[in-house]
């Protein structure tokens, strides 16, 4: 009976999965929008859904994404994301010399190979995670939520200063709201709509979806792209696979530890990949010429990285990308507090998850097979339409969320604001992470201060806590060797 009810719940969920995969294929298909976009347009819709269908359907976009860059990467050597830009360094051979769909096949092939290769990780070292997390003490993980903080500030492409700026103001923004310890608000300007701290659905619109309109409009409007969506079949044999699979498995590897790194992400872990096929392959002069391997290897990392990023997540409570801090919003929306408490409480939520993530990856792959050309064909619409369409659904999705005109107001305003800031190169990931993890920051440390009577030994009095805080100072000091290379560099 419970394996009927599972199935009738998995069944009720595909819709929203294709709907997820659609969209998350075709805008990282599009240059310049990405998963990212994509996610924020589809949050507004999560907020009357269930819990396993919103988040399931968010992680669709961010898994369909992945795959979706390599498609303008190959077919029009444009990496529709920036984790696409090493597929291009063979793809665009192979599709010349050989065709696209070659190509894409690889593509296709490596993007599910990595995203079965994260569900299995994910699956098999969730629960002993989480089960050891549960003996962490408050001021374990306040040291976890800032390493998580320093990592993403220090270890990304931005400047150092710019990045921490960046978490400032996202933790400033993380504890505007009433104070659970002491009942007084704080940061909400005596505007009764702040008291439960700014609607995320409308802080992730402004900071994305409206901010990245604003981006389009800078550029040709009413420029088409010209594609040849031809050759566009992506099957393969077994005897053209047999010699990437163990590229997949590097690229596959790589991209589960990447992603468990806190603001590592795919695109970093997409060039390592590479690399690592490269330098394991027994062929390595084909490499840039249209290597089979160098197609596979960073896709499978790709796609592996979103289960390596939600491991942290559900064990612990921290985002591993930017992408997962948002899909966070879904969890805040539907009540459910990520963290080492998740699998004893809701094991039936875990387990719709676990089975969906799986499912989603195999729906990908049959959507890849089926409608590539169509998503190729996609990359001809010009930019007038795809602003205002975005625009317009992006905001409705805000209204609809919480019937309130402030939210919108805060949407636009956050869209213009953060439209100013990354004009000037600061990262806007940064700010969404710092907002997401604030909060178990914030009540982790005051609780650990509490109970100590304000002894701040109490971050180095357990074997743990020293580790972590060794660990934190260790982090610090990479970002600082960082930032002073980089010039020399």
């Amino acid at each position: 009976m419970q394996h009927l009810e599972l199935v009738y719940v998995l069944l009720s969920h595909l819709p929203w999965i294709g709907l997820g995969l659609f969209v998350g294929i075709l805008f990282g298909a599009l240059p310049g929008l990405g998963m990212i976009v994509g996610i924020t347009l589809l949050l507004p819709l999560s907020y009357n859904m269930d819990a396993a269908g919103a988040v399931l359907m968010l992680l669709a976009v961010y898994q369909g994404a992945e795959y979706g860059g390599s498609i303008s990467a190959i077919v029009l050597k444009i990496p529709g994301t920036a984790m696409a830009a090493p597929i291009m360094i063979d793809g665009v051979p192979m599709a010349t010399q050989v065709s696209p769909g070659k190509a894409l096949g690889y593509s296709l092939y490596g993007s599910t190979f990595g995203g079965l290769f994260g569900a299995a990780v994910l699956i098999i070292f969730a629960a002993p995670i989480a089960s050891l997390a549960l003996k962490l003490a408050d001021a374990d993980i306040f040291l976890l939520g800032l390493i998580g903080l320093i990592a993403v500030s220090g270890l990304s492409e931005a400047p150092l200063i710019k990045s921490l700026i960046a978490v400032v103001l996202g933790f400033i923004v993380g504890t505007i709201g009433i104070d659970l310890m002491t009942g007084l608000p704080r940061l909400t300007m005596g505007l009764p709509e702040l008291y439960d701290g700014p609607n995320l659905i409308a802080v992730v619109v402004g900071l994305f979806a409206i901010s990245e309109v604003l981006t389009m409009t800078l550029g040709d409007m009413n420029q088409r792209r010209l594609i040849a969506a031809k050759d566009m079949n992506t099957r393969l044999s077994m005897t053209e696979l047999r010699p990437v699979v163990k590229a997949m498995f590097t690229g596959s590897g790589v991209g589960v530890v990447t992603g468990v790194l806190p603001g590592v992400g795919s695109t970093i872990s997409s060039w390592l990949a590479y690399a690592a096929a490269k330098r394991l392959s027994p062929h390595k002069q084909q490499f840039g010429q249209g290597a089979p391997e160098g197609i596979a290897a960073p896709d499978a990392a790709n796609n592996a990285t979103v289960g390596g990023a939600l491991l942290p997540f559900l064990a612990l409570g921290i985002p591993g990308s930017a992408s997962i801090a948002i899909i966070a919003g879904a969890f805040v929306i539907h009540g459910v507090q990520p963290g080492p408490q998740l699998m004893r409480t809701q094991p039936d939520f875990i387990q719709h998850l676990f089975i969906g993530f799986v499912v989603t990856t195999l729906c990908m792959f049959v959507m890849g097979r089926l409608l590539t050309t169509l998503f190729a064909r996609a990359l001809t619409i010009p930019n007038s339409l795809l602003a205002p369409t975005i625009a317009a659904l992006s905001l409705c999705g805000v209204y609809v969320s919480s019937g309130n005109f402030f939210d919108l107001w805060l949407a636009v305003a956050l869209g213009i604001a953060t439209f100013g800031l990354r004009q000037l190169d600061y990262p806007v990931a940064n700010f969404i992470l710092a907002l997401i993890l604030a909060p178990i920051i914030e009540k982790s440390f005051r609780r650990a201060l509490t109970i100590s009577e304000g002894d701040f030994f109490v971050f180095l009095n357990t074997p743990t806590s020293a580790v972590l805080s060794a660990l934190a100072l260790a982090v610090c000091a990479a970002a600082l060797v960082k930032t002073f290379r980089s010039p020399r560099a």
